[in-house]
């Protein structure tokens, strides 16, 4: 990992409204800014932080696309996430002080460094920061609370078009195409995120190719038809 010490302009920032609230003026910008001074660049394969790390940052994604994961009592590892551009990252040490799982850049990447005693700080005084802070830290918290209904309830198709809707959806949130995208992840690391074994999500990808509801080229997906996939997610409670 290579850590440059280069100013980090939120205020400037094309990605702001997704990891910072609406509503800050000026000054409050410009707090910010010099709390977040530090990018760093992290390379494909690399840790942003791993599991038993002392935590003291946050981490907004700037550029690339992570996985965490933790290592289960048979040495595996059990993906636990995907996060992009825009979004916060390392929200998992904050209730014992260290980090609870590795965070691993699936492609380059750069983060902007928040360091939480600072930015706990600030919160304080700035009541629009703190209720952002708070709404993150919810999100997370509903979005794992998704994943376990995902993995209760959903049969393998169920589960595989809910995560490539989700998928889509948050990078059309950032600018992207709403209905193509190419997986920065493998069908492996999506297989150990859904609970499904390999073989399992390449057939599903296929199931899907031959209902024409999806093209695939290697990592790269075309949504073909957006309600067929709804359809098989909202349909969970049918005929198995």
């Amino acid at each position: 990992m290579n850590l440059q010490a280069i100013k980090a302009s939120c205020s400037t920032c094309n990605l702001r409204e997704l990891c910072l609230p609406i509503g800050l003026n000026e000054e409050q910008m410009e707090r910010i800014d010099t709390i977040v001074a530090v990018r760093r660049k992290v390379k494909r394969g690399a840790l942003l932080f791993h599991n038993g790390e002392a935590f003291s940052s946050l981490y907004a994604i700037r550029t690339g696309f992570f996985k965490t994961s933790v290592a289960t009592e048979d040495g595996r590892d059990q993906v636990t996430g995907f996060q992009m551009a825009g979004e916060i990252i390392g929200l998992d040490g904050i209730v014992n002080d260290h980090h609870t799982c590795d965070a691993v850049a699936l492609e380059d990447a750069e983060v902007c460094v928040m360091p939480f005693d600072k930015l706990e700080q600030l919160s304080r005084e700035v009541t629009v920061l703190q209720n952002h802070v708070h709404k993150v830290m919810s999100r997370e918290i509903v979005r794992e609370h998704g994943v376990m209904l995902l993995l209760g309830s959903m049969r393998a198709e169920e589960r595989l078009a809910a995560f490539v809707l989700n998928l889509v959806q948050r990078l059309h949130t950032r600018g992207f195409s709403a209905s193509e995208l190419v997986l920065r992840m493998t069908r492996e690391e999506i297989g150990s995120y859904l609970g499904l074994k390999l073989e399992t999500v390449s057939r599903t990808f296929s199931k899907f190719v031959d209902e024409g509801i999806v093209e695939v080229k290697q990592r790269h997906i075309r949504i073909l038809d957006t309600d067929a996939l709804k359809r098989i997610v909202n349909n969970q409670h049918g005929c198995e």
